[in-house]
């Protein structure tokens, strides 16, 4: 039976954070003066094993769920990955397996990924140019072509490919246009995201937000007319648009034009508690009741008594916030 939330939602998709490290310090996500070198991550015995992901995806697929995506920190990080790729295709053979990744160790992965059973990839770059990549991530050790490189070898390999980029006013706006040539040229469909204030301490400011309709007019100007897609389902986060010649664009509009009425996501830390939005204050542990023994129907119940009470809608109401409100950071949970 379906889960639905106070608003009618289903849950049908699950975020997986599967650890809170990350070999980038991007501004927007997890900026080096909070996540310093004295930053405590958490320990290997506080992470969700992957026997305990899995049972936790095959539990709720039961309830309707079907898509899981694999986040971070930067999920490649994690030791021997292709085993959770693998465990999940194996209790689920029809569920749609996703990653974002920041794609610095893509290319030495994506032959195994894809073999394991991963479904898609999504690649976060915010800039072609080197310096504004370096700056935005805050890394003097990757540059934009080991990316780029990643996504031509998951190209190779299968792997179904897409591209993400936070555009910020200010810092790399400049890098639209480049990004959606060296993107087009490749095929890969590009998802531009709206600046968010996630978590508490990536200083967002509202003036820094280049909106989705901003973005649209200079694609338009540099490509042609952009035609709006009808979404494949109404829980679609990107509002999509093609250009003539079939390749598509893509917009995350969190700020300005929000889709919370539609969210079917929900997310599941690393060390085992379920988020019910992006901009939680605070999660509630399933680790525990994996710990203790708990069965399927035990956990399904335990994720229904959270789901029925969700009533997230937090970009819908973002102008009606203080902004002083503690939020779980973006690096924990995953985007």
């Amino acid at each position: 039976m379906a889960l639905m939330d106070a608003y009618q939602r289903p849950l049908k998709d699950l975020r997986i954070s599967v650890t809170d490290r990350c070999n980038f310090r991007c501004t927007y996500c997890m900026p080096r003066e909070h996540f310093g070198t004295d930053h405590a991550f958490l320990p290997r015995d506080e992470l969700l094993t992957y026997e305990e992901i899995a049972f936790v995806v095959e539990s709720l697929m039961g309830c309707g769920l079907r898509k899981v995506r694999l986040t971070g920190g930067e999920p490649l990080l994690r030791r021997n990955i292709t085993e959770l790729v693998a465990l999940l295709r194996q209790v689920g053979p029809g569920l749609d397996i996703a990653m974002t990744t920041n794609g610095a160790l893509l290319k030495s992965h994506a032959a195994a990924l894809f073999k394991a059973g991963l479904n898609r990839v999504t690649v976060s770059i915010d800039a072609v140019e080197t310096s504004t990549f370096q700056a935005m991530a805050d890394t003097d050790q990757v540059d934009p072509q080991t990316i780029f490189d990643g996504v031509d070898e998951a190209l190779r390999v299968g792997l179904t490919v897409k591209a993400n980029a936070v555009i910020r006013r200010g810092v790399n706006e400049d890098q639209i246009l480049p990004l959606a040539h060296i993107c087009h040229d490749r095929g890969v469909p590009l998802r531009f995201i709206e600046y968010m204030d996630v978590g508490n301490t990536n200083a967002w400011k509202l003036d820094e937000v280049v909106s989705g309709a901003d973005i649209r007019r200079m694609l338009e100007t540099e490509f042609g007319p952009l035609e709006p897609i009808s979404p494949k389902e109404r829980s679609e986060v990107a509002r999509r648009y093609t250009l003539p010649s079939g390749y598509e664009f893509g917009f995350i509009e969190s700020v300005t034009n929000p889709f919370c009425g539609d969210c079917s996501r929900a997310r599941l830390s690393a060390n085992g508690s379920i988020y019910t939005c992006l901009f939680s204050s605070s999660g509630s542990d399933v680790k525990g009741l994996l710990r203790l023994g708990a069965g399927k129907s035990d956990l399904q119940t335990a994720i229904r008594s959270i789901w029925e009470k969700r009533t997230d809608r937090y970009s819908m109401e973002r102008s009606e916030q203080t902004g002083d409100e503690s939020k779980v950071e973006m690096s924990f949970i995953g985007g």
